[in-house]
């Protein structure tokens, strides 16, 4: 599979596992699984050709890791806007957290603090590279260092989900360091 279909199928995916599911004719369960046999079948009836390999493919291949499959199963790893529970323990972060964003949105950001809006959480990055990246999508590239160790002892729960990335329900404006 070239870089072009990978990147179309795993948006498509996405889109289908975060947010849409019933637009394919599928439904998760309460922690975001759905059966890969289901997806595949879904697919073909939108005429959305998919073998099982290339599916595979895809979820080996994302760079973002954005899928698990498991048991014959698969799942979005995070970023969902219908109702799941990932099911994930919590965990105690590393003592600095990153979040890339764009800057026309720092304002809001400075009052608010980061919310996870439409979103089950605020997805932060363990290391500045990755958020600089995460950054980049929207524009100009700004990445906030969150104090995770603070936050942890204010009693502000972390957890961690299948491919690195940190969630957690909102960052206040008192745990993140601005760039200056």
């Amino acid at each position: 599979m070239d870089d072009r279909r990978l990147v179309k199928v795993s948006k498509y995916l996405s889109r289908h596992l975060r947010h849409d599911p019933q637009r394919l004719g599928i439904e998760l369960d309460e922690h975001g699984w759905v059966e890969v046999e289901a997806l595949l079948a879904a697919l073909e009836r939108q005429r959305f050709r998919l073998s099982r390999e290339e599916l595979d493919e895809v979820v080996e291949r994302n760079d973002k890791r954005r899928f698990t499959i498991r048991d014959g199963r698969i799942r979005a790893n995070q970023g969902h806007t219908v109702a799941v529970d990932l099911a994930l323990d919590p965990v105690e972060p590393p003592a600095e957290l990153f979040h890339g964003t764009a800057e026309g949105f720092l304002e809001s950001i400075r009052e608010e603090g980061l919310k996870a809006m439409a979103r089950h959480a605020v997805h932060l990055s363990p290391d500045y590279a990755t958020a600089v990246r995460v950054g980049s999508r929207r524009g100009r590239p700004v990445v906030l260092v969150v104090d995770a160790a603070r936050m942890t002892a204010e009693g502000c729960v972390f957890y961690r989900s299948e491919n690195g990335v940190w969630l957690t329900e909102s960052v206040p404006p008192w745990a993140i360091a601005f760039p200056e």
